[in-house]
């Protein structure tokens, strides 16, 4: 692995740390949805990121693009129930 997968993979992994901390710790129902959200493009920067260190499988990108788009849905409903509107 060269050194610049290693540091994203470590990178990656802080980032997802201190977002968990903030899903646990938010004071809003809002705060906790945001760090949700960021956990998605967290993850989907982790399957991108393993499709390359796995060799360029196309699999990997593919996974990616559904479970963020799913993510972005699922957050944007949960948004709207939590603020009250149709």
């Amino acid at each position: 692995m060269t050194p610049i997968i290693i540091v994203s993979l470590v990178l990656i992994g802080l980032s997802a740390l201190l977002t968990v901390i903030r899903l646990l710790a938010g004071p809003t129902p809002f705060d906790r949805l945001m760090a949700s959200d960021t956990l998605t493009v967290i993850a989907t920067a982790f399957l991108v990121l393993f499709s390359v260190i796995s060799g360029g499988t196309d699999l990997y990108i593919d996974v990616a693009i559904v479970y963020a788009v799913i993510g972005f849905i699922g957050v944007v409903t949960i948004a709207r129930f939590l603020k009250g509107g149709k």
